[in-house]
């Protein structure tokens, strides 16, 4: 951690044990079963997702940071002056500081993430790149309802950033109340920009989540291991496989756990038994339309002010407004 880092008040929500373990009995239960994607990111978690990023098949993050670089001044005329930037799931950052560089005057910076040692690291570098922004880090789940530290300036209006496609990870009913959870925090003058990955070719989205090096299989396992660390259960990580395919139908990348032989796993008070190749869903990763996208954000009151796209419509930026 660097010394800025050190130095910045850390509202601290953190999910407990217990909560992890309640969640993942829940899935565990039920038929198919299911683990909750928002427990990936452990210190390990965050750090191969960092290397995901990095995958030459994985170009979501390349082409992101390239349409967010082309497109910042076009994105600093359509958000007010003065803001107070609020980021959901803010990882290691570097878009991050393309965006707070880009900006008129903002006023704070609000990261929201789940690994605490992300946060820190993320946070610490970009105090000491920012120093005139003040930086209010919330350790906690963005899925529920967070309340927000209150920066020291008064900020014109709140901007929420949402890059990444995270979004995507949700079912629709889901993220619709995730949205409207947004509009809530954007409040009645706010904006939100928002990343999404847009429908394109079967074989060009299944290799972005099955890279060569394994890499996202290593992220993919590295759930049973947190879940073995931070509950007790003992999860053979030798007994299950990683499989992602893009379900044209759904338009979704479905991501499971797939049990290589018939097996029980313990989680407290309780034994699961898996059946040989039986699939356990583990992460959805939702690629929209344009159609798609703004049927999904009208169920939360929102609306598309401007949008952005890379040259190949491979992925793109969203301003959102209330309707």
């Amino acid at each position: 951690m660097s010394i800025a880092a050190a130095d910045i008040p850390l509202t601290d929500l953190h999910p407990s044990s217990g909560d992890i373990t309640s969640d993942a009995i829940e899935g565990l239960s039920s038929s198919p079963k299911w683990l909750p994607s928002k427990y990936f990111y452990d210190s390990r978690g965050s750090q191969l997702f960092e290397a995901i990023t990095r995958q030459p098949e994985y170009y979501l993050t390349r082409v992101e940071l390239e349409l967010l670089a082309t497109s910042m001044p076009a994105i600093a005329d359509a958000v007010a002056s003065c803001a107070h930037v609020v980021e959901y799931g803010s990882g290691s950052g570097r878009k991050t500081e393309l965006l707070l560089e880009g900006l008129e005057d903002p006023v704070a910076y609000t990261p929201i993430e789940i690994s605490r040692t992300a946060l820190l690291a993320s946070v610490g570098r970009l105090a000491e790149a920012f120093p005139a922004i003040e930086m209010l880090p919330v350790c906690a789940d963005f899925t529920q309802p967070v309340p927000l530290p209150q920066p020291t300036r008064e900020s014109g209006h709140t901007l929420v950033f949402f890059p990444g496609s995270t979004l995507g990870n949700f079912t629709h009913d889901d993220a619709a109340l995730l949205l409207r959870s947004m509009r809530e925090t954007m409040g009645p003058r706010g904006q939100a920009l928002v990343g999404i990955d847009l429908d394109k070719d079967t074989a060009l989205i299944e290799a972005a989540y099955n890279d060569a090096a394994g890499v996202t299989r290593d992220f993919t396992l590295n759930l049973l291991a947190r879940l073995n660390r931070d509950t007790g259960s003992d999860f053979d990580l030798a007994g299950f496989e990683h499989r992602a395919r893009y379900s044209r139908e759904r338009g979704r990348i479905e991501t499971h756990l797939v049990s290589l032989r018939e097996q029980h796993v313990r989680l407290a008070d309780h034994s699961f038994h898996f059946h040989a190749d039986e699939a356990m869903q583990v992460e959805y990763s939702h690629k929209y339309t344009d159609q798609s996208f703004e049927a999904l954000i009208a169920r939360a009151g929102l609306r598309v002010a401007r949008r952005w796209n890379d040259p190949r419509d491979w992925f793109g930026l969203r301003l959102l407004e209330p309707a």
